[in-house]
């Protein structure tokens, strides 16, 4: 039974997924990933912690996939992990992100293997996506 339920919910998340990747963005789905990730990287990563939820939908991804199009400075790499999903993978980046309560939704920049800006849930969640966007905007300037 739940080996239906495991494959009904990676169809149902297949959309959201690919919003992120079809935007540039490569997926880190296991604790591996996020370990290769980090050990190979150098410059800045911009880290989308996907989520099922609305503010994900309507607010996250699209505020992440705006401002790096519209961004003058861009990050180096474009990474994301998915909360409730790729479980190991996203516990294995927030052990990057140190002192930084979880959040999902979440965006943050990392710059080596320091997080130099973070954007939690409730500076997405019922916020405008322009604000969002402005937000990560205004990071990858300044870090970038």
């Amino acid at each position: 039974m739940s080996n239906a339920y495991e494959e009904y919910m990676k169809q149902v998340v297949l959309p959201m997924r690919t919003e992120l990747t079809s935007a540039g963005f490569e997926e880190l789905t296991t604790a591996e990933d996020v370990e290769d990730f980090m050990d190979k990287t150098n410059g800045t990563a911009l880290v989308v912690v996907n989520s099922v939820c609305g503010c994900a939908a309507g607010l996250a991804r699209p505020a992440a996939t705006q401002a790096v199009l519209n961004s003058e400075k861009k990050p180096d790499h474009l990474v994301t992990v998915f909360a409730g999903q790729d479980k190991e993978a996203t516990a294995k980046m927030r052990e990057y992100f140190e002192g930084i309560e979880p959040s999902s939704p979440s965006m943050a920049l990392i710059k080596g293997k320091k997080v130099v800006h973070f954007i939690p849930r409730h500076d997405i969640e019922g916020m405008p996506m322009e604000a969002v966007m402005q937000n990560v905007m205004v990071a990858l300037e300044a870090h970038c």
